[in-house]
């Protein structure tokens, strides 16, 4: 059987200069400077990454339309996930320009730095999300544990929006035992709706101590795997903000042997396939 085309499922490319990414300051200096296309090319070589999805780092439409200019002049970037103010009047005029853009499959707000946790489950404007829907556009849901109950809310007012968990929902691993509950216990609640939602196998080394290893990122892996299971996983390297604390080349190592056990067909679905369907790209 012929093995898929791999893909990184959840990648970021900025330039600081832009003037829009408030969490981006020189204090991150691995981090502040210009990544771009160029830079990841030898990574994916590597690692034999053909393709990526693109994903917005600045709560701007600014910011969006600067990624899909990159895509267009990029064919290893399949897909962009854009921002779009889903609270606003204007949203569903957003989605459609953005909609005209082949590379444009997902909106991502970015739910984390929100000052309200419920924001989702009451802000994003219901002709805006049913447009999502109506043009078969996806969702990424960027969280942390205690956004859980409003995202349980939110997928059942939209059953047909099609829902990616980024980063297994931010696991506070750097805390060890104490870290896992309510972590494990919201993943569980996530997976078991009856949506099918998906998550990304991404993010983990950032929320990790220093010189994590195999074995510390292990309980993580198993238990995304148990309640989400190889078929709606997809890897991500969240690079270059994984720079912080591990390398793309190591990250992606350490998730293929922590997969290693699983049938090649549903490892090549959490490396690439299920990021192809989902994202449709």
């Amino acid at each position: 059987m012929k093995t898929q085309t791999h893909i990184d499922a959840h990648q970021h490319y900025w330039d600081p200069a832009r003037g829009d990414y408030g969490w981006l300051t020189p204090e991150l200096k691995p981090l502040y400077r210009v990544f771009g296309p160029a830079d990841l090319a030898p990574l994916r070589e590597a690692t034999n990454i053909k393709r990526t999805v693109v994903v917005q780092a600045a709560p701007t439409i600014d910011e969006t339309r600067y990624l899909l200019d990159l895509a267009r002049a990029d064919d290893s970037i399949a897909g962009v996930v854009g921002w779009v103010p889903l609270d606003s009047i204007d949203a569903v005029s957003i989605i459609d320009e953005f909609a005209h853009e082949p590379k444009f499959k997902a909106v991502r707000p970015m739910l984390q730095d929100l000052p309200d946790d419920t924001w989702i489950e009451r802000a994003p404007r219901e002709e805006a999300i049913e447009r999502l829907t109506d043009l078969d556009l996806a969702f990424d849901a960027l969280i942390f544990a205690r956004h859980v109950p409003s995202i349980v809310k939110f997928v059942g007012r939209y059953p047909k929006l099609r829902i990616v968990i980024d980063h297994g929902a931010k696991p506070p691993i750097r805390d060890g035992a104490e870290g896992w509950q309510p972590w494990a216990d919201g993943i569980a609640q996530l997976a078991a709706l009856p949506q099918k939602l998906h998550c990304k196998l991404s993010g983990l080394a950032t929320e990790s101590k220093e010189n994590w290893t195999d074995e510390t990122l292990e309980p993580y892996v198993a238990h995304l795997l148990e309640h989400f299971g190889p078929r709606r996983l997809m890897w991500g390297s969240d690079w270059p903000v994984l720079n912080l604390n591990g390398s793309y080349r190591n990250w992606h190592a350490t998730a293929k042997r922590l997969t290693l056990h699983l049938e090649n067909v549903d490892q090549d679905a959490i490396f690439g396939g299920n990021a192809r369907q989902f994202y449709r790209l």
